[in-house]
């Protein structure tokens, strides 16, 4: 079994929400130069949940305050 302490998981959740802002970002910018229709509004709501909950999870992140070195 492996022991994870909380500094190292917050620092995995902060990367997971990270790599969602990238997608979001990935994603708006390929449906608006690529894609019409209703294609198009499915990938920029697609976009921006992953912004929201990326967004979210920083916030948790941050409001959950500093965490013991060890």
């Amino acid at each position: 079994m492996i022991i994870v302490s909380q500094a190292m998981l917050n620092m995995w959740i902060s990367l997971f929400a990270l790599i969602l802002m990238f997608v979001s970002a990935g994603a708006a910018i390929f449906s608006r130069e690529k894609l019409k229709g209703w294609v198009q509004k499915m990938v920029l709501a697609f976009s921006f949940m992953c912004l929201l909950v990326s967004g979210i999870i920083v916030f948790l992140i941050v409001l959950g305050g500093p965490t013991a070195t060890m």
